[in-house]
């Protein structure tokens, strides 16, 4: 092993200790993970990483985006008023839902090969009340693959018609009003079927390089905390919006951070790995492990290093009453579940937003310069 391998051997090494992990022959043991603080606590390395990198930015957008988040003053329940607000890969929406993004004490997710990003906007005073993300799924996902019952060739087939909602919530003051709940909701809306329908027809996939016909039929995500008390209870005339499938088995590479990624890859290239010269757009979220596996390999350390033991809780929205039968190719064509954003919306404001509003009135008292980046990320990680 050259000096520079035993370098990033060490590195390596070292950036799981300073995490918390033990080394126990090859394997890792995490810290205690029994409280969601924990959890918080074990992503805070690469959350102080994303947010380091982001302060220039952050300070010469601030100006212009936090206005459009709401000081607990400016929300009148009585008239909240949700838009969907499609994102562009470029300009001020994209900006806003970054902005919104880095305040999740879980660093979010660029996405992977198809991506489609939302902004949650209240109509009645142009403020921000959430934001959501959908992408591609990982491959492998024993919880789903098992709901769904399908077989590799099904899958390999009908994967297309599933997206992952990799990033999903409220922002404050809407989040104490539970809004992540109407987030959720429209996520699973026509509206956003129909998006899915218009963007995709007609083209081919990126692995594959086949045509299908877009047919969204299933939304899943995974929380981010272990269990989750977000997707909880959302029902439909007795139906369960999202229903929970189980949990992750705590495989993963958020404790190896992007600047260690970075040299990673570096050293995979030096060393001629086919695992760096296979990587393209489209690649798929599965590359990176690929890519961590043959770096663990290569300097004698063991793959099982990549389970964190993070579980993270997996729920599946069916957006057909037939999914699981699409899904398997059991029937040609989805028998969809007829729900519009507005009736979405007056159902979460009769079950939810006026009887929060009704008993708790924290969100009155938010003033929205507490979440003004800049500041949060200086006194966080200091001045970069």
């Amino acid at each position: 092993m050259t000096a520079a391998e035993e370098a990033l051997r060490q590195e390596l090494l070292d950036a799981l200790l300073k995490q918390g992990f033990a080394l126990d022959g090859n394997r890792i043991v995490p810290p205690d993970l029994s409280s969601k603080d924990a959890v918080r606590n074990l992503y805070s390395r690469l959350r102080r990483e994303r947010l380091r990198e982001a302060l220039p930015w952050l300070r010469t957008v601030e100006g212009r985006l936090l206005p459009y988040f709401a000081s607990g003053s400016e929300v009148n329940v009585e008239h909240v008023s949700p838009q969907l607000v499609p994102v562009d890969d470029s300009g001020f929406s994209a900006e806003l839902f970054r902005y919104a993004s880095l305040l999740w004490s879980v660093p979010v997710s660029a996405g992977y090969g198809r991506r489609m990003r939302f902004l949650v906007m209240d109509r009645h005073n142009g403020k921000l009340i959430g934001i959501f993300a959908l992408g591609d799924p990982v491959y492998n996902l024993r919880a789903r693959d098992e709901w769904i019952g399908w077989c590799a060739r099904e899958k390999n087939e009908r994967l297309a018609h599933v997206m992952d909602a990799y990033v999903l919530g409220a922002v404050p003051p809407y989040s104490y009003l539970l809004c992540g709940k109407l987030v959720a909701l429209l996520a699973t809306s026509n509206e956003v079927r129909e998006a899915f329908r218009k963007k995709y027809a007609g083209q081919a996939s990126l692995i594959r390089g086949v045509v299908r016909e877009p047919h969204l039929v299933l939304l899943t995500t995974t929380s981010a905390l272990g269990r989750s008390s977000l997707y909880n209870r959302i029902a439909l005339d007795g139906r369960r919006v999202f229903l929970s499938l189980g949990f992750t088995e705590g495989w993963g590479h958020f404790h190896f951070s992007d600047g260690t990624f970075e040299r990673i890859k570096a050293y995979l290239r030096e060393v001629g790995d086919p695992v760096v010269a296979r990587y393209k757009y489209g690649g798929g979220p599965n590359w990176r492990m690929r890519a961590l596996k043959s770096c663990l390999v290569r300097l004698g350390l063991s793959p099982q290093l990549l389970q964190h033991g993070v579980r993270r809780e997996v729920f599946g929205a069916p957006l057909a009453a037939n999914a699981r039968e699409f899904l398997r190719g059991e029937d040609a064509e989805p028998q969809y579940y007829d729900m519009h954003a507005q009736e979405l919306f007056a159902y979460f404001r009769r079950r939810w937003l006026l009887p929060r509003a009704a008993r708790d009135g924290r969100f009155r008292e938010f003033d929205r310069e507490s979440i003004r980046m800049s500041r949060m990320v200086e006194r966080e990680v200091g001045d970069a």
